[in-house]
């Protein structure tokens, strides 16, 4: 198996040769045959084992045999001890997902601070087919179905190849000694039963089921790779940039078929996962929005706007008199002028003596109306926007500036008429706006 493994790292993970790597390890036989294979193909590795104090002094005995090995072996290791019990108190779940949060946790905090590149865990060919089982009886699409990919960023997994069997075989083989946890024999847990019960009887009417499993893996990793580039296409015909957000036309999304897929394979990776909510946003009124962790979808009119959730910014700013410039969320650029002069929109001219200090710059909110420059009357701001043809984001990204709660001008767009310059201006304010 050795030769095997080494033949895999220089075709599939020539990378590792080079790299800092944590090995996560938790003494069970997985964990351990990897760690001998590493050491002799003369890997980089660092030991990490971490010890979530569920089985009391059986925990113990792992993390001082993990220590062991790795004195034995002349390479480093870290532990790390969790309170798991108090986690799921805290954060609720079940205790092998609290696990497996402590876990990749801990593991990204390492590569952050002790320069680690990458992070190689013990996944092999059985634990894929558990994990393919587990999610088809779940209800998956393809992505579930291709079950644990060989690498995820900086997560490696160089024994997905092998199968449980070979690792046995070759630890034998090589007298390597390794703990049980016991707790991979309790049937309460959903993965034990698919390892003891299921996959026995599937390997025994089909000998090779593990085989022919891997080979199916294969085909379904080429349609997703077809599906995949058909998509990226789909994309850039229906996906409209424009600075920091995307148009997509709901018009022509509609013609997609089927929706539910192509809605999924779209939107996925800006974390929406509740289709029903994604499709029903299609047909409702303008406004209407969705967010996922990272990301904001927002009905607007025959579009569907999405863009990054933003980080909460201040929502106004005080402009005391002979303050000449604001660099923040917005920059603003005071300065006395003795003429008037054509000017872009981002460029707006006031009577001084019309303004009362301290001047605000805020958001725009419902209710606000102010004098349009060149108009007779008043206007709502929201008729305003609508008539400019404003899109929902635009609307609660704009900038007021306001004198006594008095719009002066709608930043980057129209002065109000009551703050013009006339024949009885005497000192001119010129303001220039930049984002």
């Amino acid at each position: 198996m050795l030769t095997q493994f080494k033949n895999n790292l220089q075709k599939s993970f020539p990378f590792l040769k080079k790299g800092k790597l944590l090995l996560a390890c938790s003494g069970g036989l997985d964990s351990i045959a990897l760690t001998h294979l590493c050491f002799k193909s003369e890997l980089d590795i660092t030991l990490a084992h971490c010890n979530f104090n569920l089985r009391d002094a059986e925990s113990d005995g792992d993390e001082t045999f993990v220590k062991k090995l790795a004195s034995n072996l002349g390479i480093p290791s870290i532990t790390k001890s969790f309170d798991t019990k108090n986690y799921i108190q805290e954060n609720g779940g079940s205790v092998q997902m609290a696990a497996r949060e402590l876990r990749y946790q801990w593991f990204e905090r390492l590569l952050e601070t002790d320069g680690f590149d990458y992070v190689l865990t013990a996944h092999h060919a059985d634990d894929n087919l558990e994990t393919f089982l587990i999610n088809l009886s779940r209800g998956s699409g393809i992505e579930g179905l291709r079950g644990i990919p060989e690498q995820n960023n900086k997560i490696v997994r160089p024994l997905l190849g092998f199968s449980r069997g070979q690792i046995l075989e070759y630890a034998k083989s090589e007298g390597i000694d390794w703990r049980e946890d016991s707790s991979n024999r309790e049937s309460k847990y959903l993965r034990n039963k698919v390892r003891h019960e299921i996959v026995p009887k599937l390997k025994e009417m089909h000998p090779t089921f593990l085989n022919n499993f891997i080979q199916t893996q294969t085909y379904l990793e080429q349609t997703n790779s077809l599906a995949k580039n058909h998509v990226e296409a789909i994309k850039i015909h229906l996906f409209e940039a424009e600075e920091e957000r995307i148009k997509i036309r709901i018009a022509e999304l509609l013609q997609l078929k089927p929706l539910d897929a192509y809605l999924y394979q779209l939107f996925h990776e800006y974390g929406f996962t509740d289709w029903n909510s994604v499709k029903d946003l299609l047909n409702t009124i303008s406004g209407k929005e969705i967010v996922s962790k990272t990301h904001k979808l927002l009905k607007d009119r025959e579009y569907l706007i999405l863009s990054k959730l933003e980080k909460e910014e201040q929502e106004f700013f005080l402009i005391e008199e002979g303050v000449g410039q604001i660099n923040s969320a917005i920059n603003i650029k005071m300065e006395k002028v003795g003429s008037l002069e054509e000017s872009p929109k981002n460029i707006a001219f006031f009577d001084k003596e019309k303004l009362n200090y301290p001047l605000m710059l805020r958001r725009w909110e419902k209710g606000d109306y102010f004098y349009p420059f060149g108009m007779q009357g008043k206007k709502k701001l929201s008729k305003y926007f609508k008539d400019e043809k404003l899109d929902t984001i635009s609307k609660k990204r704009q900038w007021l500036l306001c004198s006594n709660n008095e719009i002066v001008w709608v930043v980057g767009m129209r002065p109000d008429n009551r703050f013009k310059v006339d024949e009885s201006t005497k000192n001119i304010i010129k303001i220039t706006f930049s984002i």
